[in-house]
């Protein structure tokens, strides 16, 4: 048997390697394309923040007035209540961010 060309055989692995690179190069990132393990650790994170910053204001208030923990229960709960109301605020931005691409996907078919 004859062998190809060298030439030729090293076109051929050339082109071999670069189909490998092309196959194995990173897809183009979106920026505004979130996972949705991001948007529920946003959620929690959200949640966590207005938990620490109700309580760290009612534990700040009932040691500067030497009260018993009243401020501390009554500002941890105002500080649930608005990491609850921020969770919802993100989740309706999700949503309406989800119902404007299908809109737009329904327009352009």
């Amino acid at each position: 048997m004859t062998e190809p060309d060298p030439q030729h055989r090293m076109q051929q692995l050339e082109a071999r390697i670069a189909a490998a690179k092309q196959g194995q190069a990173p897809k183009p990132r979106q920026d505004e394309h979130y996972s949705q393990a991001q948007l529920a650790w946003r959620m929690v994170i959200e949640l966590v923040a207005g938990l620490g910053i109700g309580f760290g204001i009612g534990y700040g208030l009932d040691s500067l007035f030497g009260t018993l923990p009243i401020f501390l229960v009554l500002f941890t709960l105002l500080g649930l209540a608005a990491g609850i109301k921020t969770m919802l605020r993100s989740a309706q931005e999700i949503q309406d961010k989800k119902l404007a691409e299908e809109a737009e996907k329904d327009e352009g078919a």
